[in-house]
């Protein structure tokens, strides 16, 4: 019997890597348009952040999701994000 390969995807706060079912995934559509993804299936380019308070104020701080989408990332995305941190714990 064959093992299913388990998807891991990189941390944008620590560099960890983990099963990307377990972290919070952000999206960009080819619309330039911004949005957490909470299916993990949305088309467009995914940066993954593991649903820790530390990586999320380290990935805030490293402006690193400005980075991985070469763009400015709107307050609101900040803000829904800092939420579902908040709503976690």
């Amino acid at each position: 019997m064959k093992n299913k390969k388990i998807p891991l995807r990189k941390c944008i706060g620590c560099n960890e890597q983990f099963d990307k079912r377990t972290m919070l995934r952000i999206v960009k559509t080819k619309e330039d348009q911004l949005f957490v993804d909470f299916t993990g299936k949305a088309n467009g380019r995914g940066a993954y952040i593991c649903k820790n308070t530390a990586c999320f104020e380290t990935a805030l701080k490293k402006n690193a999701l400005s980075r991985a989408f070469g763009m400015k990332v709107p307050d609101e995305i900040y803000e829904q994000l800092k939420k579902e941190f908040t709503d976690e714990q």
